[in-house]
């Protein structure tokens, strides 16, 4: 189709010397693909050095512990995504030998991979003739073909996944799903794009009803949570701290200092008469300081995290037996590492 070859043309013009883009790896196209998942490709180029470097194999990745895992995915967000590769790549050794899916529908098998992934892949490895579909296809494909259809919506996902794969070239399927993702990300911007130097602009329905900002449409986002965090940053007399293993949520396996999770912002003192602050300082002495003078806001996709980092200086105890040293060896939230950074104990 004539689309499919102008893209293609498009792109061996112009695309990026991205350093997976020169390997046909599974493990390595698999691993650049996870870490681009919600992360922009300046962002997470570092972080595929890192882990190549670390783990240049799947045997490698698999023999870590998570806690490795976690501590050089630190930074990047949404840690699932971490804990899912460390995951696989223990099944891909121990249960497939070693051996890496070769087809979309096995590597649909592996946990943290969904059709996209699964779909990249196939394609670009082993020549599977899969539609890839992420926020760069959906913007081209709504854009040049005038597709209103929520993106976000069940029949929109239906919709652009059955129309990308009408559309890809079976022939050169890798190079195809390649192409419209980077023509997304470079010529079909989200925001202003420049549509006068595009091959595609004498066809665009988009460019010829003047719609360019209205495509593609998306569904209201849910409403954002508010979150109000107190951490208890302890500073013992011998210079000693605590943390603890998140148990649950986004930042599961994450370490972080005592934690009092509040409705609302509260004060020194009704920090002090909290049940969790009582237990860690039962008949021990205590100064509380707050860190920052300003509430400190993080902000995840779907909640605001209001934040107030309590130093607490005390006696040696212990229950605070962990060095200040020893801390940064633990994977922690960025939350935690920004504090960390600012943060000069005694």
């Amino acid at each position: 189709m004539i689309f499919s070859k102008q893209l293609r043309y498009w792109y061996l013009q112009n695309k990026r010397n991205l350093p997976w883009r020169s390997t046909l790896n599974p493990y390595t196209i698999w691993l650049s693909e996870i870490i681009l998942q919600q992360t922009r490709v300046d962002q997470g180029m570092s972080y595929y050095f890192k882990f190549i470097k670390k783990f240049p194999s799947v045997f490698d990745l698999a023999a870590a512990s998570e806690e490795q895992v976690l501590k050089l995915w630190q930074g990047l967000g949404y840690y699932s995504r971490a804990r899912n590769l460390h995951f696989s790549a223990k099944y891909i050794v121990n249960e497939l030998n070693g051996e890496f899916p070769t087809t979309y529908n096995e590597l649909l098998k592996l946990k943290g991979v969904g059709d996209y992934t699964a779909s990249a892949i196939a394609s670009i490895c082993f020549n599977e003739p899969t539609a890839v579909v992420d926020g760069n296809v959906y913007r081209v494909l709504s854009r040049y073909f005038g597709l209103d259809t929520a993106i976000n919506s069940s029949a929109g996902i239906k919709e652009f996944k059955q129309l990308a794969q009408q559309l890809i070239d079976e022939e050169n399927p890798g190079t195809h799903n390649q192409a419209i993702m980077e023509f997304g990300a470079l010529m079909c911007k989200p925001n202003n794009p420049d549509c006068t130097i595009c091959p595609l602009n004498n066809s665009c329905y988009a460019l010829s009803k003047n719609s360019i900002k209205d495509l593609p449409v998306k569904e209201k986002k849910a409403k954002i949570k508010t979150r109000h965090f107190n951490y208890i940053v302890i500073q013992s007399s011998d210079h000693k701290t605590k943390i603890v293993k998140r148990e649950t949520g986004i930042w599961q396996n994450l370490y972080e200092f005592p934690l009092v999770e509040s409705s609302n912002f509260i004060d020194e003192k009704q920090l002090i008469e909290h049940e969790i602050f009582k237990e860690l300082f039962y008949n021990m002495e205590t100064t509380v300081e707050l860190f920052d003078k300003e509430v400190l806001v993080h902000k995840l996709t779907h909640q605001h995290i209001y934040t107030k980092f309590w130093v607490v200086t005390t006696t040696a105890s212990a229950n605070f037996a962990l060095s200040w040293d020893a801390v940064k060896k633990y994977p922690v939230p960025a939350l935690i590492d920004n504090f960390l950074n600012r943060y000069k104990n005694n």
